[in-house]
């Protein structure tokens, strides 16, 4: 569980984010939406801790984490596995090395642990013997679950997706949800997910919060979503034409 209070944060006086407070819940999908600029990527970068927020406190599991020394938030941050957009993978590494980069940089593991655990998280993303083939050689949707087995290989508490399904086409989009979903539950991760695709919302949100103009407007989940009279919200997720027909 992440736990959010009062957070703050600006930019060159900008008020980013106003007085935010939500919880990310435990064993779930929690997601976050909302239009750009609305905050939504600040949040999640106050919650890795890549920004420090002004005002207010994020705690981990009980844990203080926006409010302790760098010694204290280097522990947490071993923790976490984050899955960055566009999958952030090394180019002048192999599939393996990529996956291992994240047990190399916090454990003790010797090379034969590293690799089962590689091969482990590989094939739980249903990746099996590409090993040794370069992100060049991948489909954008093998990157994709490359940087999951990666994010995951640490066996993190804390999982964070900031737009995971950018650049992908629909099926595979929904392929990557799924997943992600999947590994959630089965290990009990609190998952945060920055996202504006509607289709993620009503497939895999279970806790969803949506942003607007830095404020927390609305939170709920995937069954209530669509029927929220929350006008800004309704502005969002009714904007394309496949939600205006669910609105039907």
């Amino acid at each position: 569980m992440i736990e959010v209070k009062n957070v703050s944060k600006s930019f060159n006086d900008k008020l980013v984010l106003n007085n935010i407070s939500t919880i990310f819940e435990k064993g779930k999908t929690n997601l976050i939406i909302g239009q750009s600029g609305s905050g939504k990527t600040v949040m999640m970068k106050c919650c890795i801790g890549l920004e420090m927020p002004e005002t207010g406190s994020i705690q981990f599991d009980n844990r203080a984490f926006s409010t302790v020394s760098e010694k204290n938030k280097s522990e947490i941050r071993k923790e976490m596995g984050v899955l960055f957009q566009g999958g952030a993978l090394f180019d002048s590494f192999n599939v393996e090395q990529n996956v291992m980069f994240p047990l190399n940089m916090f454990t003790k593991k010797s090379l034969e642990e590293k690799i089962e655990r590689v091969n482990f998280c590989l094939k739980r993303v249903n990746l099996d013997n590409v090993n040794k083939l370069f992100p060049s050689e991948l489909s954008g949707g093998m990157m994709k679950r490359v940087a999951i087995a990666r994010a995951i290989s640490n066996n993190p508490s804390y999982l964070f997706c900031d737009e995971p399904n950018s650049g992908l086409d629909p099926k595979t989009a929904e392929i990557i949800d799924a997943l992600i979903s999947e590994i959630t539950e089965e290990y009990n991760i609190t998952t945060v997910i920055n996202t504006h695709d509607m289709n993620s919302v009503l497939q895999i949100g279970q806790k969803i919060i949506f942003l607007y103009q830095g404020q927390l407007w609305w939170q709920g989940d995937k069954s209530s979503i669509l029927e929220t009279e929350n006008p800004e919200l309704q502005d969002f997720v009714f904007s394309t034409e496949l939600t205006r027909r669910l609105k039907k």
